[in-house]
């Protein structure tokens, strides 16, 4: 839907001239429910303005206002909104406070702690946003929408790396690539990402998508070197080890967005392709926050995967097959199901507590 709203132009002397002409009020049966976090700050101030207004789009809203400070007297006194007093970085005060509310609709999250370095700033509002989550999304069914602001430092990154950072050519658009270094805002849209349930894409591209690749089980690669090291037969002679069969991007991205419990979205076209490397710089923070929450294994990003490896074998033009006729005719036998040994290895990794 394209449209411009007007009514929000001139909010407060709106709220007066509604408050004299309505004398009695009539019992408000409620469309949506909004949750504003940072209801004191500059746009949280107006979020509360305009949602109550009577012909803002998406209403009648009935809105909880959430500030850490007392509610203040120069504004929200006469104001139709529920007040909560709620320090958002501490998880007892919000699981306290917000965990009761049940009928949230809409998530307006404007608020940010700012922090001495910028891995501060990712550890406090990343906590910040992830304490809000995890008290209103198991509680409130109805919630359909999550607003989180962001700043121009999106674009620019954080002051103090300012000179280590080369940003984009301007004007600024919504569809650049995320810059070279820890920002908080891409923490927090991980979160985000996280809690919504954002699909498992396919990154790579149609030829990888559609046609055939193999692939070498770890197990097999052992056995067949135990093999080639104590058969006479095999002495002195090179041999290709896969696991004997064939299989398409198509049917195995399946396989493994049913087995990392994700939703799965194939291949969308060329223009859709993405670099997973790029897509994996900066969320550092965000398996830090898994790896805690999950009680996994210690580990870092950098170690669970070897992302450039993997854009490589998605976005190959060509098809690379390996022929095992050569260790069939000198004795050897074994062999893997390339879709078991993918079920195989995530169980494993799984059991190991590398992933959730």
């Amino acid at each position: 839907m394209s449209w411009w709203w007007a009514g929000a132009i001139g909010a407060a002397k709106k709220k007066v001239d509604d408050d004299e002409a309505e004398t009695e009020r009539i019992p408000i049966r409620y469309e949506s429910v909004g949750l504003v976090i940072g209801a004191t700050g500059i746009v949280g101030n107006s979020l509360v303005d305009i949602l109550p207004l009577p012909d803002t789009p998406g209403g009648p809203w009935k809105v909880y206002a959430v500030a850490r400070r007392p509610r203040p007297t120069w504004n929200l006194t006469d104001h139709p909104v529920e007040y909560i007093q709620c320090d958002v970085s501490d998880v007892t005060d919000v699981q306290a406070k917000l965990s009761p509310l049940t009928d949230v609709t809409h998530i307006f999250y404007v608020t940010r702690a700012p922090g001495k370095t910028e891995e501060e700033n990712c550890a406090v509002n990343g906590q910040m946003l992830r304490n809000v989550l995890d008290a209103v999304i198991p509680n409130s069914v109805r919630l359909q929408h999550i607003s989180l602001q962001t700043g121009r430092n999106h674009y620019v990154g954080p002051p103090e790396l300012s000179d280590e950072i080369e940003i984009h050519d301007q004007p600024y658009h919504e569809e650049l690539p995320r810059l070279n270094g820890p920002n908080f805002y891409y923490t927090q849209e991980d979160i985000l990402a996280r809690y919504e349930g954002v699909p498992f894409r396919f990154p790579g591209g149609k030829h990888a998508w559609e046609g055939f690749s193999d692939a070498s089980d770890a197990d097999l690669i052992a056995e067949h070197q135990i093999w080639a090291s104590v058969d006479p037969y095999a002495k002195n002679e090179a041999f290709n080890c896969s696991n004997g069969d064939i299989f398409s991007w198509k049917v195995m991205w399946k396989v493994l967005s049913e087995q990392l419990e994700l939703e799965c979205v194939g291949y969308e076209g060329e223009e859709k392709r993405f670099s997973l490397e790029e897509a994996m710089k900066g969320k550092e923070g965000i398996w830090e926050a898994m790896v805690k929450e999950n009680g996994l294994s210690e580990t870092s990003l950098s170690e669970v995967g070897n992302w450039q490896f993997v854009d490589r074998c998605l976005n190959s033009e060509k098809t690379h097959l390996d022929s095992m006729n050569k260790s069939k005719e000198h004795g050897f036998s074994g062999f893997r199901n390339s879709i078991n040994s993918l079920i195989y290895w995530v169980d494993k990794v799984k059991t190991y507590r590398i992933v959730p």
